[in-house]
């Protein structure tokens, strides 16, 4: 069927006055909707190329009165009548389309040489009383820095970089694309100069044109009391500095806490266990205890139980957020002794008897959960 015994006009939805600001606003809406990214069925294909077909006879002033008078200005101009739009002579469509949908790049100018740099992370070991008392601790660490001998020009001393002889310190270059629709113009980076605009041709023979080079330095960090194990701690702007000698990233320095070989901490609060005498867990008596704040004295009551957990008020870990600090739990063992000698054993005895203990009955207990049990509820909050 020739292009004449179609309506271009129905097949873009516009009347036949339109004027060719309208013509292309209706080809750009129904291109947006039926492009074959968008609809990549075949029914919606063809109705694109019609689309396309429509667009090419209105828009062009000659072939529109050609159309209007009833002619097939499309055979009449050796056109591609109802073939693919898209053959030899017209340019790649996705250039094409860019140009409508802003998938090409607009003019910027050309972009700076100096960036931010990258952020940096180390890990620093710490002990339980660091954490609990805070510390500060120098660490070394291996990042870029400015080069001292171009200070982030990257240029050799007593030299500029020189304006690029490609695109003219533009930064980017114009491409034209012929296409149905005419020539189009759009935006690359320039790949001479990477889009900065100069071309640097004696670098810095320290930095090699980098702005930076690697060096070792040392950097004091504040470990805040209460910081726990997998914390970052970040430091503003002692991270990497960025090329061209540009402004440094952030630092971040992640804890790791070693074990203590006393004390268990679960967040703000320290677990610890203590091995009491039989005879001290049934007669009571008073223990000395080595904490983190120094010594401190604990009341064993008379008849204390294996499991009894004796709390100490404010002698754990420093909330972080504020809130004060955390308890130290002490967890009582009774030792019960595994040898004694004659006269220990016919003590023992003697206090069996005078108990009734001699021979006692065996029975299971409900619910008498053993000393790990308790720690493990303690531990869980129970």
């Amino acid at each position: 069927m020739p292009s004449a015994a179609k309506d271009h006009y129905a097949t873009l939805g516009v009347r036949k006055d339109a004027t060719p600001e309208e013509i292309k606003r209706a080809y750009r809406r129904l291109a947006r909707q039926l492009h074959p990214d968008v609809n990549p069925d075949a029914t919606t294909q063809e109705r694109f190329k019609e689309v396309t077909v429509a667009y090419e006879v209105l828009s062009d002033p000659e072939k529109r009165q050609i159309y209007d008078m009833g002619g097939d200005p499309l055979s009449a101009n050796g056109g591609f009548g109802g073939a693919n739009p898209f053959g030899a002579g017209f340019g790649n469509l996705g250039d094409i389309m860019d140009a409508f949908f802003g998938g090409g790049a607009t003019h910027r100018g050309p972009r700076s040489r100096v960036r931010q740099g990258n952020d940096a992370l180390i890990h620093v070991q710490i002990d339980l009383a660091d954490a609990v008392f805070g510390a500060n601790r120098e660490v070394t660490i291996d990042t870029a820095v400015i080069c001292s001998t171009c200070t982030g020009a990257g240029t050799a001393p007593g030299t500029h970089p020189d304006t690029c002889d490609v695109c003219k310190g533009r930064g980017e270059i114009n491409q034209v694309t012929r296409s149905f629709l005419g020539q189009m113009m759009t935006s690359r980076a320039c790949p001479q100069c990477g889009g900065v605009g100069t071309v640097i041709r004696q670098p810095c023979s320290e930095c090699a044109g980098d702005g930076r080079v690697r060096a070792r330095r040392t950097v004091e960090v504040a470990i805040p009391a209460g910081v726990e194990h997998g914390m970052r701690i970040r430091l503003s702007g002692e991270g990497e500095v960025g090329p061209g000698g540009g402004p440094a990233g952030d630092l971040y320095v992640e804890i790791e806490e070693r074990k203590h070989p006393i004390f268990e901490r679960q967040g703000p609060e320290l677990h610890a266990a203590v091995s009491v005498p039989m005879t001290a867990a049934a007669l009571g008596t008073t223990l000395k205890l080595e904490t983190l704040d120094g010594p401190v004295d604990i009341e064993i009551k008379p008849g204390t139980q294996p499991g009894t957990v004796v709390p100490l008020r404010a002698r754990g870990v420093p909330r972080l957020r504020g809130g004060g600090r955390g308890d130290l739990h002490v967890h009582l063992d009774v030792a019960v002794p595994t040898k004694l000698d004659a006269e220990q054993e016919e003590l023992l005895r003697k206090l069996a008897s005078l108990r009734g203990e001699e021979f006692p009955e065996g029975a299971f207990k409900a619910d008498n959960p053993g000393f790990f049990s308790r720690i493990r509820d303690a531990f869980n909050g129970h």
